[in-house]
């Protein structure tokens, strides 16, 4: 039976785009109307990373509005049109995230993308900054009955990208994404640019790196430490 290849499986925002000018734009676009003053991205980038209705929630609790069910549920619709719209207005991939995607994917890697963010938005991001044809499988929020930290989202993601679970690696920014990889059984790189409220190095994955550079070494070397450990 011919075998599946490794697969490496990436969150997407504040792991591999630099989403957070828009999502904080969107953001104010709201809060303005609404009344309140813009927070400044420094204040508001920390507030990303744990979906669109959590950062509305997060933005208007810092200007002292608590939104009821109903209000929120309507604001999150008006921040996905907005969003779309201004989707890459000032997104970019983090500097060396191209060039690494290819270096993986020329060693023999499948590339797949399991996110938080909805599936259709993310397909859209990833087009429009040029490597969506990079990943066997794109997959968000509602792709699956579950989604992370749920670790079937990313089982069924490798799945889903024909990749081979027990030659995985997960790259992420987040306590989500290491219990994510943890509950799965996958090895996890961390990036320390990212989106959360803990420095991932406390959340302990099995690498941490600072730039894109350094991804190819650490993926190379959790092969081998699983290969050691198999044989």
């Amino acid at each position: 039976m011919m075998l599946r290849p490794p697969i490496v499986v990436f969150d997407l925002d504040g792991t591999l785009a630099e989403t957070a000018h828009d999502l904080v734009a969107t953001l104010n676009m709201l809060l303005v109307r609404e009344g309140f003053p813009r927070l400044p991205l420094t204040a508001a980038r920390p507030m990303v990373g744990a979906g669109a209705r959590a950062l509305i929630q997060r933005g208007f609790s810092a200007n002292g509005e608590e939104l009821s069910a109903p209000r929120l549920d309507l604001l999150l619709r008006e921040f996905l049109a907005h969003y779309e719209e201004h989707i890459v207005d000032e997104t970019t991939l983090f500097p060396g995230a191209l060039s690494a995607l290819d270096r993986l994917a020329e060693e023999g890697f499948r590339l797949a993308v399991c996110t938080n963010k909805p599936e259709r938005l993310s397909r859209v991001l990833l087009s429009r900054l040029g490597v969506a044809n990079h990943f066997a499988a794109i997959c968000g929020r509602e792709t699956f009955p579950v989604f992370k930290p749920d670790p079937a989202a990313l089982l069924l993601t490798i799945d889903a990208a024909g990749g081979d679970s027990r030659r995985a690696v997960m790259v992420g920014d987040s306590r989500t994404d290491v219990t994510t990889a943890r509950n799965a059984r996958v090895p996890v790189v961390a990036v320390d640019f990212g989106y959360t409220d803990t420095p991932v190095v406390e959340l302990a994955p099995d690498r941490v790196i600072s730039h894109f550079d350094d991804l190819w070494g650490a993926v190379e070397s959790l092969r081998n430490e699983v290969s050691a450990l198999r044989t």
